[in-house]
């Protein structure tokens, strides 16, 4: 019997999972409806699941009418891709109505909703799972396995840098992810994905977090001090915004307009503002260390405004070192083909053993989003579940210690002092 699910948060995320659902799961899976503050966000889908995944439109429920979703639709999942301040409100809410949860990262955004979810968790019995899909990608996969086999020895210390390019990295500046109310800012946003990529290939959870960072480049004072003198709100209907390569211009992508600009009659939600304007509070710059359970530490890494897009990772061990450079296709969040967000243009691991030839590991090409990582993940969470000796699949505790990481971060960019992560939430 086919699994009932519901989506509440049909923005930039949504498709990625009701798209293969009804595409690629319909034996397994039965998606029933839709549910958001918008409902001409919510129209849209249901246009793209006839004409796009011919399938029937389905259900849709405004966002104060959840619960009554829920009552009437009796899913067995909710999937949560709302705007990330709201994601414990609906998961929690789930839980205690029966359902099981898949949620977009991060799970949450500070220590008091993580606590919330783990008590639910606790209180209810019931399941969360986080799409943690840089975990599934065989590159990813394949560290994790140099790493359990002794490759380089005991781990000791982590050089990990990830570079967001002017295009994607720009993007979380344009949108809902700028105020950092909504999004716990990148430490918390996007670092989420790296932090759990470190808790995954070390096996270990962190202990003490310190923190360094601010709005360097993005942001209206910062442009004006490198002489910038024109400024806009929002690209649609600015002169000026027409020779801004940091604007997107909503009216020119079908995707995009249907999805934001024809939706802003309902709520105003403006997704293209201009990466210089005012009320920017989250960082583009940022330094991270971090101590964990086992004695290694990581230093962290991640600026937002570079001419490339990936990441490089060192690991340093009692018998060698591992290097990995990953070079990503840029994207923008709904503007093209969901299978070309974090496509792989180039990777390389290189293990330097201490008293012998370097080389190169081969690893098989993922095919997908997210290094290949994307349609491994869905066929976890739809299809029949894979049998997985690294156990990729990511639970609320999981979920937990990757935001948790990047909580204890934002309270040392506030105070100046490192963070014990153990004195954040009880599990």
């Amino acid at each position: 019997m086919a699994k009932r699910y519901v989506l509440i948060g049909t923005g930039g995320r949504a498709e990625y999972f009701y798209g293969s659902l009804v595409r690629d799961y319909r034996e397994t899976s039965e998606l029933v409806a839709f549910c958001d503050s918008n409902q001409t966000r919510m129209n849209y889908a249901n246009r793209l699941l006839e004409e796009k995944y011919n399938h029937p439109q389905v259900a849709t429920y405004l966002a104060h009418d959840f619960e009554k979703m829920i009552e009437i639709e009796k899913p067995d999942t909710v999937i949560v891709t709302t705007v990330d301040r709201t994601h414990h409100t609906y998961i929690i809410k789930a839980l205690e109505l029966g359902c099981d949860v898949v949620t977009e990262k991060p799970m949450t955004i500070d220590a008091e909703k993580c606590q919330e979810i783990i008590d639910a968790v606790n209180r209810t019995g019931r399941e969360v799972r986080v799409s943690f899909n840089y975990r599934y990608a065989p590159h990813n996969t394949k560290i994790r396995g140099l790493i359990k086999d002794g490759v380089i020895g005991e781990v000791f210390s982590v050089n990990f840098e990830w570079a967001l390019n002017t295009q994607h990295g720009a993007d979380y500046f344009r949108r809902w992810h700028r105020d950092k109310r909504n999004s716990g800012g990148l430490l918390v946003h996007k670092s989420t994905h790296h932090f759990d990529l470190v808790n995954f290939w070390l096996g270990t959870t962190p202990d003490t977090v310190y923190a360094q960072g601010g709005l360097r480049f993005y942001g209206k004072e910062n442009a004006e001090a490198r002489g910038v003198t024109q400024f806009y709100q929002r690209a649609h209907g600015s002169e000026v915004a027409m020779d801004d390569p940091f604007a997107i211009q909503l009216s020119e992508n079908d995707h995009l307009k249907a999805m934001y600009l024809d939706a802003e009659v309902e709520d105003g939600y403006q997704r293209d503002q201009s990466v210089f304007g005012d009320g920017i509070n989250i960082e583009d710059t940022l330094g991270v260390m971090v101590k964990y359970k086992n004695k290694a530490i990581l230093n962290y890494s991640l600026n937002a405004y570079l001419p490339w897009e990936g990441y490089t990772v060192a690991f340093n061990g009692s018998k060698g070192r591992i290097e990995v450079k990953v070079v990503e296709q840029s994207y923008i969040n709904s503007g093209g083909k969901k299978e070309d967000e974090g496509k792989l243009q180039q990777k390389t691991i290189t293990v330097m053993p201490m008293f012998d030839t370097p080389y190169e590991v081969e690893v098989e090409e993922g095919v997908g989003g997210h290094g290949g990582g994307d349609p491994i993940l869905l066929q976890d969470l739809f299809g029949t579940p894979i049998e997985d000796e690294f156990n990729r699949a990511a639970s609320h505790v999981d979920g937990a210690m990757s935001i948790l990481t990047g909580i204890a971060g934002n309270i040392s960019l506030n105070t100046g002092q490192p963070v014990k992560v153990d004195q954040l939430v009880k599990f």
